[in-house]
């Protein structure tokens, strides 16, 4: 097992001021960081954070999200070539720092609904996307990790058992799928029956509380999260993702409008004790 910690709780973009943070991270204990992969316009700043992860010797997987403007499920074929182009960029920007996973929504536009449930037709225009997309990880050698989202973020894949069909029917190796816990509290009748309906899909965990703050200090049933995880026999990266109000837009795009935590770096020595804790246990 390995733990990471998502850097979106201090920036969606990862620069030279930040390498405190990531020698406290790797001081701590952390293995790797969760990098966020949303500025396409230069590989620089990313080449240049894969020399100071190597420097420290953290490993690294990457995060992105997808716009309405590159929408891999649109009825529109340009749109859902612009989503084939949009991650390939992602994907290129994420082999600089030498990720071995990206995760996130990959599947469809955040925030972007139809006012219905999602159709047959936006299933196959994600198959089809999503498969030319995983041809393009292969070159790279980075595992896609669909992250499926809560109702009230997205429409298309909002439970663990879609999410697993969804990746059976794009059934390629260079495209699986992660779990969010946070996510799953609100979607899911039961965590380890969850995590088992998706165990061999599934190559990456966010362990996320149920507000976004410290894991362990709220209402997800953890007993039922890592109980989960040790009959399905996960073994991969188990990354903390929380979020704070450093950055207003992503504090807005989060829904956090109060503090969750006294310090994001007590947060980060809290969270992984604690998980940590719960896999020796």
């Amino acid at each position: 097992m390995k733990f990471g910690m998502n850097l979106l709780l201090w920036t969606t973009e990862v620069t030279s001021e930040h390498d405190s943070v990531l020698e406290s991270i790797k001081g701590m204990g952390f293995d790797a960081v969760e990098i966020p992969v949303f500025n396409l316009d230069d590989r620089a700043p990313y080449e240049r954070l894969g020399r100071k992860l190597k420097e420290l010797g953290l490993t690294a997987t990457a995060v992105t999200v997808m716009t309405p403007e590159a929408n891999p499920i649109s009825p529109d074929p340009a749109i859902r070539a612009a989503a084939i182009k949009r991650l390939d960029r992602v994907l290129d920007c994420a082999s600089a720092f030498n990720s071995e996973i990206l995760c996130g929504p990959t599947h469809s536009a955040i925030g972007c609904f139809s006012g219905q449930g999602p159709t047959q037709e936006e299933f196959q225009h994600g198959v089809e996307t999503l498969h030319a997309v995983a041809e393009r990880a292969k070159v790279y050698g980075i595992m896609i990790a669909v992250e499926y989202l809560n109702r009230f973020e997205n429409y298309f894949l909002t439970t663990a058992a879609d999410t697993s069909k969804f990746v059976r029917a794009v059934n390629h190796p260079y495209l699986k799928m992660m779990y969010d816990t946070f996510h799953a509290h609100i979607e899911e009748k039961n965590q380890a029956k969850a995590i088992a309906s998706c165990a061999a899909e599934t190559i990456h965990v966010h362990i996320s509380e149920n507000d976004r703050g410290v894991p362990g200090t709220g209402q997800i049933d953890w007993q039922s999260v890592f109980s989960g995880l040790k009959s399905s026999g996960f073994d991969c990266y188990l990354t903390i993702e929380a979020f704070g109000r450093a950055l207003p837009a992503l504090a807005a795009a989060t829904r956090v409008w109060r503090d969750l935590f006294a310090d994001p770096l007590e947060l980060c020595r809290d969270g992984l004790a604690f998980t940590k804790s719960k896999v020796k246990a």
